[in-house]
């Protein structure tokens, strides 16, 4: 699914990622875990093609077998739209737009109908608990319903692979749970493989794998 090796990342003179090797397997849920400044989110962003490594090591990134170093720019965000979804510690879902609208969102951007885009958007936000929140916007959401709708819009278009980036990091304690149980009821469900930024030790434990980061490296 994930294979990632010698990933270098500099800002400046800033040396943030230090040859950052990574292999996930399909329907595996991984967590990465560290201290803040240790390099874990830039290390999400560089592996969900939200940046890019820094080319002064050779390195390869490669996620269902593609090469993502042979993508242009129009390829890799065509790739991104239909074979990632991201979860991020704020929703980051816009006000402006009911939960519905918000879910569809990556739909339309690839393409895809608006009938059948918000047939999807439907099933999702029920299976989520979340029927009766259709034509709310995030206002009138709670904390935990929010970050449900951005579960329901990273999975929009069924992709293989959900980058999650403190996903309950802004969560009370309960709707925390609740969506780290939710995380692993989809896997089991649609089947995907999850990677997991976090600070929570429970959610981090209750991986597949945990993973941690000490200093722009993964601990042997």
């Amino acid at each position: 699914m994930i294979k990632a090796k010698n990933i270098h990342k500099f800002y400046g003179d800033l040396h943030v990622l230090k040859g950052v090797d990574i292999s996930v397997e399909k329907g595996e849920v991984v967590s990465i875990v560290g201290a803040s400044g240790a390099g874990k989110t830039t290390l999400l962003q560089i592996l969900g093609t939200l940046d890019n490594a820094s080319n002064a090591e050779p390195y390869e990134l490669n996620i269902n077998s593609t090469n993502l170093k042979s993508l242009s720019d129009k390829e890799l965000a065509k790739f991104r739209n239909q074979h990632i979804g991201f979860i991020f510690q704020f929703h980051q879902l816009l006000p402006e737009f009911t939960a519905l609208e918000n879910v569809c969102l990556p739909a339309f951007i690839k393409g895809g109908a608006k009938q059948e885009a918000e047939k999807r958007a439907k099933e999702l936000l029920d299976f989520l608990g979340l029927s009766h929140r259709y034509d709310h916007k995030p206002s009138e959401l709670s904390g935990g319903e929010q970050q449900r709708v951005a579960v329901a819009r990273s999975l929009i278009n069924n992709p293989d692979l959900i980058f999650a980036d403190e996903p309950s990091g802004n969560l009370d304690s309960e709707s925390a749970e609740n969506l780290h149980n939710l995380f692993f009821k989809l896997r089991g469900e649609f089947g995907q493989t999850f990677v997991i930024v976090t600070h929570n030790e429970d959610l981090a434990d209750m991986a597949d794998r945990k993973l941690t980061m000490v200093d722009g490296k993964f601990l042997s």
